[in-house]
């Protein structure tokens, strides 16, 4: 027979101070991020030698066909792990998404055609995809409601870390006076597998998540860790008063008709929210940023080797603008600034496309534009990962996350590289700017879909924005 679990251990959490343990929790989960821009970055970034490799010999068409393999990879492996995070739980998940990651990165050094290239990039996105699932629902679960929101923000916009690493490095690595360049693509992957294994040692310290435990019949062990937890804070005041308690039938998984209930018949307005930012945010991240060095080298004549120099303030404009606007989808509010920041990235591409299709921009002016675009366009990109993770019951939370961003990233991230990549083939500025309109015509919609029916979850306990399906109060 399960049994009733009563606990106070979302109320302690939550009004834990901000503390070393948080710090670490930040790191641990965000270095992923930047190993996923860095890896992201590279396959941009790269794409110049991988048409020049005499073994590879990709066109701009191949270059999209491998970007959307790892999208593929990134949909199935959010799935499949996904589940397996809420039903085995959030630490377990890490080490095998990662294993997953590092010896398909490594992997991809090896490569020799198109197929075994875009073998291994689907691989890579796997583990990527589960790491999606079990970093968002664990940021949800052990940082205090207070900072949840900017804390979400800035662990997803450390993207963009890894992002202006990895145009460093290809600027290095592709630069022909300094290495051959059908060596220094092979290079970059290799050194971001052995590099990855960083990843494994950050996350040994981590904790299971206390509010998965207490729910799949593990109470004791979620006390201790809490207790731990309080215990190594300087600045713990231990409470006065009686803490707000949860009650609920602990259990060893949820069935998946209860979960797909869940999502789609009880929480059925929030899962069109979540579907209508994801894939917005999808098709118009990775239609970009996938060909953002075709563009630079097809309309500006810029070297493979130099576009390195044009991600970095690129970079830049992305992770500042969860930084420093994160803050306010705590105070403001999510459904204002989600509005806000979707409205802003699709206004300001409609203008950015309009222009490039003119000719007045030139590739430093178009850079410019791009890091004002996605100043915005990365905060909201973020908040939406924000939105589908705090806004459905504990039980599904991994599922929740795991679900919109396949559908999401299916409908609009796979698509993107190779309708981009076929635009940009055609080499005719309106015909991409058809492309940026479109884009941009999903983020103004999506914008107004989250203002409509978007939840106003800042500050609030997750347990009070999504009560969870075992709870018998």
């Amino acid at each position: 027979m399960s049994e009733v679990v009563e606990t106070d251990i979302p109320a302690r959490l939550d009004r834990l101070p901000w503390s070393r343990f948080h710090t670490l929790v930040v790191v641990a989960l965000g270095i992923t991020w930047i190993f996923d821009g860095l890896e992201v970055t590279l396959a941009g970034a790269l794409s110049g030698a991988l048409k020049d490799s005499p073994v590879l010999q990709f066109s701009n068409t191949d270059i999209g066909i491998v970007g959307s393999a790892y999208l593929a990879g990134a949909v199935l492996g959010a799935l499949f792990f996904g589940w397996l995070t809420d039903r085995f739980g959030r630490k377990k998940l890490f080490f095998i998404t990662v294993a997953v990651y590092l010896v398909a990165t490594g992997a991809t050094a090896f490569t020799w055609n198109l197929w075994t290239f875009a073998l291994c990039r689907f691989f890579t996105g796997a583990g990527i995809g589960g790491e999606y699932a079990a970093i968002n629902s664990t940021i949800q679960e052990l940082i205090p409601a207070r900072v949840r929101g900017w804390t979400d923000l800035v662990i997803n916009g450390s993207f963009w870390i890894g992002a202006a690493i990895g145009a460093t490095g290809s600027i290095i690595l592709l630069n022909p006076a300094i290495i051959d360049p059908e060596t220094g693509w092979r290079l970059a992957f290799l050194i971001g597998g052995v590099l990855g294994l960083i990843i494994l040692f950050m996350r040994m310290w981590l904790p299971e998540s206390p509010r998965w435990l207490m729910t799949h019949g593990r109470a004791a062990e979620a006390e201790r860790i809490v207790a731990g937890v309080e215990a190594r804070i300087p600045a713990y005041v231990a409470p006065t008063e009686p803490l707000p308690r949860v009650r609920l039938r602990s259990r060893s998984h949820t069935p998946l008709i209860e979960a797909a209930r869940a999502l789609f018949v009880i929480h059925r307005d929030r899962a069109w929210v979540g579907l209508a930012l994801m894939a917005a945010q999808a098709f118009f991240y990775n239609a970009i940023f996938f060909t953002y060095a075709l563009v630079l080298t097809d309309f500006f004549g810029i070297a493979a080797y130099q576009v390195g120099w044009y991600i970095l303030p690129f970079a830049a404009g992305n992770f500042l603008g969860p930084v420093l606007l994160g803050r306010l989808f705590d105070t403001i509010g999510r459904r204002p600034m989600i509005f806000f920041t979707y409205l802003m990235s699709g206004l300001l591409l409609a203008l950015t496309g309009w222009l490039f299709m003119a000719g007045y921009l030139t590739a430093t002016t178009q850079t410019i534009c791009w890091m004002v675009i996605f100043f915005f366009a990365s905060a909201a990109a973020s908040s939406a990962y924000l939105t589908v993770s705090e806004t459905f019951p504990l039980e599904v939370r991994a599922l929740a996350i795991a679900i919109f961003y396949a559908v999401g990233t299916g409908v609009g991230g796979i698509a993107g590289p190779i309708v981009f990549g076929m635009l940009i083939e055609t080499g005719s500025r309106p015909t991409v700017f058809a492309g940026y309109l479109f884009a941009a015509v999903l983020m103004i919609g999506a914008a107004f879909v989250a203002l409509r029916y978007g939840v106003a979850a800042e500050r609030k306990p997750l347990e009070q924005v999504a009560r969870p399906l075992a709870s018998l109060d």
